[in-house]
């Protein structure tokens, strides 16, 4: 990137936040915080009002805007990109919301640019996974929980716990929403349980602001979720497959907890960290009589309780 170009990221990086740290800055485009200061000065003389506080970074003066910015047409595919990600894989409320943004970003296009994305928007498209239940969830509580987030508000919600088949209502302080695999879920302080819990978002039947706010500092959601995996309770599997079945395992092992592979000649040992070694059991049965449990002893005993249990229906 030459320096023209860099000093226009900057500027609109800067539009794009608050506050932007110079180390920010010198990370993204990969130069020097003294490349950095040189660019912010060369902002400066051109007349653009930038506030910088030494250990905290640069901002814009309030009410200081540039005229909408042109898209390459790489950027404006990444955007049709993501949108096809939005419409599979978050709510109603969401999609509309992209869609309303997405159309701003197509009106500053070019009319050649239209037509690309026009052309190409028929040949993007994001499948379901035919291996995972299909979540048809049409609730917009997406957008109520990160409102909540932003304005540090609590939410009451109706909530059906999988486990024990029961609703129950509670009041909470959301932290963080992540989607794992095809869910969503919430990461929040819980006041019925006095502690942090997650929640599956499909599952929430009723959700709705309250008029009450939290002050507590909670970990931020990249923080807590290193934590919230190592309060899992996973167990360590080993295995040895015979290589010529690998194929039909498809994305089922990941599913399943999978680690790691080793070759072993004409088979493989692959290593698992399972939240439920019953479930692996079942699964292990599908490819059974071309595998061997190493490890653990437990699994082997319950995979041989289900094969007598089904062996008595026979």
């Amino acid at each position: 990137m030459n320096r023209i170009d860099r000093v226009t990221a900057i500027l609109i990086q800067l539009q794009s936040k608050k506050v932007v740290k110079a180390q920010e800055l010198a990370d993204r485009f990969e130069i020097s915080l003294r490349t950095v200061y040189r660019d912010i000065r060369t902002l400066e003389e051109a007349g653009v009002p930038i506030i910088g506080e030494a250990g905290i970074g640069y901002s814009l003066m309030e009410g200081y805007r540039l005229p909408p910015v042109m898209f390459t047409k790489e950027e404006a595919t990444a955007f049709l990109t993501a949108e096809k990600l939005v419409e599979k894989l978050t709510d109603e409320q969401t999609r509309n919301t992209y869609q309303s943004a997405l159309f701003k970003v197509k009106a500053v296009l070019k009319m050649t640019e239209k037509d690309y994305l026009d052309t190409i928007s028929n040949h993007i498209e994001v499948l379901d996974n035919p291996y995972l239940p299909k979540h048809h969830d049409e609730s917009n509580h997406i957008q109520t929980l990160l409102q909540s987030i932003a304005e540090r508000r609590c939410v009451e919600m109706l909530y059906f716990a999988n486990h024990s088949q029961v609703d129950s209502q509670r009041i909470i302080e959301p932290v963080g929403i992540f989607l794992q695999a095809t869910a969503w879920y919430l990461i929040a302080y819980c006041r019925l349980r006095s502690d942090y819990r997650h929640f599956r978002i499909d599952r929430i039947k009723e959700l709705k602001n309250t008029n009450l706010g939290f002050s507590s500092e909670h970990p931020s959601l990249q923080t807590y979720l290193p934590k919230f995996s190592q309060r899992e309770n996973l167990t360590l599997v080993k295995i040895l497959v015979q290589k010529n079945v690998l194929r039909y395992f498809g994305d089922q092992k990941y599913y399943n907890g999978f680690v790691d592979q080793k070759d072993r000649g004409e088979k493989v040992e692959m290593t698992f960290l399972t939240a439920s070694i019953r479930g692996f059991a079942h699964w292990f049965l599908n490819f059974g009589e071309y595998a061997e449990i190493l490890e653990p002893i437990e699994l082997r005993g319950m995979v041989k309780g289900i094969v007598l249990k089904i062996l008595e229906k026979l």
